[in-house]
């Protein structure tokens, strides 16, 4: 007789207007699971879920489908969805068998059975912790990858600014901005995270933008003779700061917008445009999904700066699938620092 088990979920509860609340979900150990699958079901496998990756992006989610979405929204009274890592306990796939770890997208829960896992990926390296999976080795670094190396094509002396700087992304390709021999500015939210950007992850200048008042007259101080490349993560104010600033040929890669996710219905103009064709800017605006087929380029890269210490990854990790919900929204007042990650089990 197979196990059958309580399976802990985050729900939502409601569709989103404005700033998220832990309130919009609800953490429920109403539903069961059986731990074995039906042997008449061909090509499912059941997972225990070990790590689940808070991004911002499933933000936009919570709210009901908008024109030019990318993503189709969550269904509320059923589990969030985002990227994560699992071990295989039972399986009737068979290129999936009870043991493998997974990665790639599961609901919010426990356990899950996945009818169509064609879009997971089987780790193979696990050498390095599996939570890196949800991070530099999953969306976060592979984002930091395409934008830098695909599209920047950054050149040794170039004066770098990234926004968001101390985030799951921005200190990720702050350091491949480093490695290119790039001067590398970043912004962040304390004094805390500055510290961190210019002291753990060689930053050579880092600043608070809550602390200034005028956004572009900060940028030309750390910027005097402009800006090359702008790796933006928050779009808004920040955006329309840095557009003066750019140099002739710049380029802009527009990955994330966190500042306007709880501004859909009223988003904050973007007013320097005009600087676009007066300086002959690129700017391209991306998901990694759009590049999965770059993933074994960009594990040739990034393994070896790992394995030989020359880049740094930062996990702000919180114990427990119960605690889920505060640490997405967490996401948005920015309380974490580097990649936040939800532990729902160690083995």
């Amino acid at each position: 007789m197979a196990e059958v088990v309580r399976n802990k979920q985050v729900l939502l509860k409601n569709y989103v207007d404005g700033f998220p609340k832990e309130s919009d979900m609800a953490v429920t150990s109403d539903a069961t699971i059986n731990l074995e699958l039906p042997k008449n079901e061909p090509g499912s496998i059941l997972t225990k879920n070990l790590y689940l990756s808070c991004d911002p992006m499933m933000r936009n989610r919570m709210t009901q489908t908008y024109e030019g979405a990318y993503m189709d929204s969550f269904t509320p009274g059923s589990p969030l969805v985002g990227v994560g890592v699992s071990k295989i306990v039972d399986s009737t796939h068979p290129d999936f068998k009870k043991g493998d770890y997974i990665t790639g997208h599961v609901n919010w829960e426990e356990y899950s059975v996945i009818r169509d896992p064609q879009f997971l990926t089987k780790i193979h390296n696990t050498d390095v912790p599996l939570s890196y999976y949800t991070g530099i080795l999953g969306m976060a670094g592979m984002t930091a990858y395409v934008g830098f190396y695909e599209f920047c094509s950054a050149k040794k002396g170039e004066y770098f600014f990234v926004s968001a700087a101390s985030g799951a992304i921005g200190h990720i390709v702050g350091q491949f901005a480093k490695l290119a021999g790039c001067y590398v500015v970043g912004s962040a939210g304390s004094k805390e995270k500055v510290d961190l950007l210019k002291n753990k992850f060689g930053f050579d200048e880092a600043f608070n933008y809550k602390e200034e008042e005028n956004l572009k007259a900060t940028l030309k101080r750390y910027f005097p003779e402009g800006i090359d490349i702008y790796f933006d993560n928050v779009g808004g104010k920040m955006l329309d700061a840095v557009l003066p600033n750019m140099r002739l040929h710049g380029r802009i890669a527009s990955c994330g917008m966190i500042s306007q996710y709880n501004k859909l219905d009223q988003p904050e103009g973007v007013y320097n445009l005009q600087h676009v064709f007066f300086k002959r800017l690129k700017i391209l605006g991306f998901t990694f999904y759009d590049f999965l087929h770059l993933y074994p380029k960009f594990y040739d890269l990034i393994f070896p700066l790992i394995r030989e210490r020359k880049i740094e990854y930062l996990e702000d990790t919180t114990e427990g699938i119960e605690n889920g919900p505060a640490a997405l929204i967490g996401l948005f007042s920015g309380r974490n620092v580097g990649k936040q990650v939800v532990a729902v089990s160690h083995n």
